[in-house]
């Protein structure tokens, strides 16, 4: 099937969460995962929630009224240096769970502090000839 777009690239993603967990959610997502806080436009901000972007992931964490952790969809994150992402979530007492059902990749999941489900995965190297 022909068509006249083209898909580039992801912009964000969004997660729900509850009315008034921001401060929570700045906690994680700045704090453990050390994302900087964009600035919502005015008429998005009334709204509630907040948005962080690292490197080239940007994520929009927006109110529901009727909340629900996300515990199967979830966000792919491709990162550089997956043991280190790993020890940090660790260290804050985030449980990480490794999952090598994914050729060539290595990954883990974990969940941020209001239950969402999060993947992080990294390709492995290829294999080089003997």
């Amino acid at each position: 099937m022909a068509t006249d777009f083209t898909f580039e690239r992801l912009d964000h993603f969004q997660l729900d969460i509850p009315a008034g967990a921001e401060d929570a959610c700045r906690t994680f997502w700045s704090g453990v995962l050390g994302m900087t806080e964009l600035e919502k436009p005015p008429v998005l901000a009334a709204r509630g929630g907040c948005w962080f972007r690292g490197g080239g992931v940007e994520v929009h964490l927006g109110v529901a009224p009727d909340f629900r952790p996300s515990v199967k969809g979830h966000p792919g994150i491709l990162v550089r240096s997956l043991d280190a992402l790993a020890e940090r979530l660790t260290a804050h007492g985030h449980e990480v769970v490794w999952d090598d059902n994914l050729p060539g990749h290595r990954r883990f999941y974990a969940a941020d502090q209001l239950g969402n489900r999060l993947e992080f995965l990294e390709p492995r190297p290829a294999a080089t000839e003997a």
